[in-house]
């Protein structure tokens, strides 16, 4: 297994159809089916170019498994802390350590960017994403964001990491 920063030969297709399919089946149940059975393919394809982002791959046995992308917080109250943005994997890999390893690498990386605190959002109703995050050592924090999905409205809550 592989993790490493996306290159310009990546194909962003495939880095995106793990957004795709990890949506469908993660937030079953949470997000309308006929929304997650609707996204289009290379839905995200364009996010993993933007300039301040940093992005990874996960790679296993040549094929494009898992994916994350992290920067400096995008929201300004949290100006001096690091943010992950995104972690998703091909449900097929899910639950077999590759989400703890590549975890592992963003924190890693987000720790030699100078960051001692790194924080996340996750959809409260994700149950297992947030059992996840806990058992990593990730903390539940009073802050949330009030979301709309597929005409749903949606709650997400902050984790919070110390990396020192």
């Amino acid at each position: 297994m592989e993790i490493r920063y996306i290159t310009s030969f990546d194909d962003r297709n495939l880095i995106s159809k793990i957004y795709e399919d990890s949506w469908r089946h993660a937030y079953r149940g949470i997000i309308s089916q006929e929304y997650l059975d609707k996204i289009p393919k290379g839905h995200w394809s364009k996010a993993f170019d933007i300039s301040d982002w940093n992005t990874v791959v996960c790679i296993h046995d040549g094929k494009y498994i898992g994916t994350s992308s992290f920067c400096k917080s995008r929201f300004e109250k949290y100006n001096d802390l690091g943010e992950v943005i995104s972690i998703y994997l091909l449900p097929e890999y899910m639950g077999l350590g590759y989400g703890k390893q590549l975890l592992d690498f963003v924190v890693e990386q987000l720790k030699e960017q100078g960051y001692t605190e790194a924080f996340l959002w996750v959809l409260e109703e994700n149950e297992r994403a947030r059992n996840f995050y806990e058992k990593y050592g990730f903390k539940l924090d009073n802050d949330y964001l009030e979301d709309t999905i597929a005409g749903k409205e949606l709650r997400e809550v902050r984790y919070t990491l110390k990396l020192i």
